[in-house]
């Protein structure tokens, strides 16, 4: 069986550019358009003189300086007498997961170097607080009272001559507080500011007569007996007539019956 030649879609012009993501070809299916022939590397583009000639001098250039750079490398820089600069950061170039730290010795031969977790710092109780202040306070002082007869009052009354007044004495302490709480107090002053009035209250001493009312025109006192005065009577109380009997002679001092006594 003969086949036709195959038929240029493109007449003679040049593909279009292949899309950014290439179909994968299914088994046995044709691409709708011809693949581009796979491209060499520079490497194998090169004849075989230029190749051994590359890799000759490379070889030269490793015997050369390979040298000078490992003993840049292993010679230890010299101390310059400053503090030594913090190690380059051990992150790998290719954007790998960095290197874990080395682990941190700890010298257990020295028991100072690891604090024991239960050894706990003795804590110091504070001083206390204590201050010196001056406190002063009142005291009242009680007046006194004083009693004098008068004998322009009647017998028996009492009248206030005089009011009595409070006095006042004020006291100076010396207060000691610590942490804010008393613990002792002494007296230090005392002095009256205000004297006390003493209070003085009049007795009454003047006597009244009382009179008899069987009798007028003079006060004949009531007592066991009465007398006319410059008389022979006895007494004990007597009278300066002429008295009038206006009720009954109880003390009989009307002798003549006339009313009239002690004439």
């Amino acid at each position: 069986m003969t086949y036709p030649p195959p038929q240029d879609p493109w007449h003679g012009q040049a593909p279009p550019p292949p899309p950014h993501q290439q179909p994968t070809a299914q088994f046995g299916a044709v691409p709708p358009y011809p693949l581009a022939p796979p491209q060499q590397s520079w490497w194998r583009r090169l004849s075989r003189g230029a190749q051994v000639a590359i890799v000759a001098a490379g070889v030269l250039v490793l015997c050369c300086c390979g040298g000078v750079a490992i003993g840049a490398v292993t010679d230890p820089p010299a101390s310059t007498g400053k503090k030594d600069a913090a190690p380059p950061s051990s992150a790998p170039a290719n954007g790998g997961e960095a290197a874990a730290p080395a682990p941190a010795v700890v010298d257990v031969a020295t028991p100072s170097a690891v604090a024991s977790p239960t050894e706990a710092a003795p804590s110091e109780s504070p001083s206390p607080q204590v201050q010196i202040r001056t406190v002063t306070a009142t005291q009242k002082i009680a007046y006194s009272t004083r009693t004098v007869k008068d004998s322009t009052l009647p017998e028996g009354t009492k009248k206030v001559r005089t009011k009595g007044v409070v006095g006042v004495r004020t006291l100076t302490y010396q207060v000691t507080v610590t942490d804010g709480v008393e613990t002792g107090r002494k007296l230090v002053r005392s002095v009256v500011t205000k004297a006390p009035v003493t209070q003085v209250v009049a007795v009454g001493t003047k006597q009244t007569r009382q009179c008899d009312p069987n009798y007028s025109a003079a006060c004949v006192p009531i007592a066991s007996d009465v007398d006319c005065s410059g008389g022979s009577g006895n007494g004990p109380a007597y009278v300066d007539g002429p008295v009038y009997v206006v009720g009954r002679d109880i003390y009989d001092l009307d002798r003549d019956g006339d009313g009239v006594g002690c004439d």
